[in-house]
């Protein structure tokens, strides 16, 4: 009788066992936000507005219709395999730097292996010398824009003029019935020196941290992602000095940024290479509220650099570079001098 007893009590206890487990068996829910600068994706017509004489087909670089083409197909390719391995499918959201006009965009989301996606975007006209703009792309059925705006940078040269360059766009929106607020930017190059320049960039992330605080004063846990090419790796004073980031989440407390991207920099990984030198100019960051243990809502899950082989240069001079769109005056048939960045977000499903 009590061996019988015994047998009971562990049957049940083994089907009590399996109970718990079916019920702490959780899916989830994964979204893509990207990053990309993709080197120059000027239209073939001239706009006098613009710096953009070299980019036509009677221009320096000989920019024919067929040239434009491939490099939009090439840049779709890029945007539609980023995150694929985790999600199967592209992006859903996409911040873009160095694109001409809307344009562009209209002719890159509409590309066969884009146009499925169902992609709207975000895009304002910069003052910017070298007439290139940021813009955020979006998947419609996934997120809905609620309110953006273009932040100027107001900069001066050394004569008090005005220096021109790209605003900080803002959009907020709702990402499956979630406020967020994605900011992209493309920060000043380090033309002339990164010590000659490094105010500028300074100034950048002052904005940068202005337009956070502002959203942080309204709402202390929003979730804002703020992402680009800019121009600075995560350990610049720019990052650590004026924004603020830190790079373990440990230390991660209140209103400060997380940046999943300073480790990446001191595992010696980077986005683009110069003289044989690995940076990571391109990051994503983010606020404290997407780094908290509850999955019932959006929370940051990874972060990684987008640099699938058929990204990389074969061979050459350049060999493990980038595998850019043009070098030496030519068209390469490459993609660009820089490699995407993304993370995954990540919540429970119902």
């Amino acid at each position: 009788m009590n061996r019988l007893r015994v047998l009971l009590f562990a049957f049940c206890a083994v089907v009590w066992s399996l109970k718990i487990n079916a019920q702490e068996k959780k899916t989830f829910r994964v979204r893509t936000v990207a990053f990309y600068n993709v080197e120059n994706l000027f239209d073939i017509y001239d706009d006098p507005k613009k710096f953009d004489d070299d980019r036509t087909p009677e221009g320096k670089d000989h920019w024919t219709e067929e040239i434009y083409k491939d490099k939009i197909k090439n840049t779709a390719k890029v945007i539609a395999d980023i995150g694929k391995e985790v999600t199967g499918s592209a992006p859903d959201i996409i911040g873009v730097a160095e694109i001409e006009n809307e344009r562009v965009l209209n002719d890159l989301i509409n590309d066969p292996q884009l146009k499925k996606f169902n992609y709207g975007f975000v895009h304002f006209d910069s003052p910017d010398e070298r007439g290139i703009d940021v813009a955020l792309l979006y998947k419609k059925n996934v997120f809905t824009p609620l309110s953006f705006d273009h932040i100027p940078l107001m900069l001066r040269d050394a004569d008090g003029d005005r220096d021109y360059t790209r605003d900080q766009l803002l959009v907020t929106g709702i990402l499956d019935n979630e406020e967020i607020h994605f900011i992209v930017n493309h920060w000043p190059s380090r033309s002339g020196g990164e010590a000659k320049s490094r105010s500028k960039r300074e100034a950048a992330a002052a904005l940068n941290k202005k337009i956070i605080d502002s959203l942080q004063n309204l709402n202390p846990d929003s979730k804002i992602i703020s992402m680009g090419d800019l121009n600075d790796d995560p350990t610049n004073s720019s990052m650590k000095n004026i924004l603020k980031t830190k790079g373990k989440i440990s230390k991660v407390k209140g209103k400060d940024l997380y940046n999943p991207m300073e480790s990446m920099l001191k595992k010696g990984l980077g986005s683009l290479a110069y003289r044989d030198s690995w940076n990571l100019f391109d990051q994503i960051f983010f606020t404290a509220e997407l780094l908290k243990e509850d999955k019932s809502s959006f929370r940051f899950y990874q972060a990684h650099i987008y640099n699938k082989r058929y990204l990389i240069q074969a061979e050459g001079k350049y060999k493990g570079y980038p595998f850019r769109s043009y070098s030496n005056g030519n068209y390469t048939g490459g993609y660009s001098d820089h490699f995407p960045v993304y993370i995954y977000l990540i919540k429970e499903s119902k």
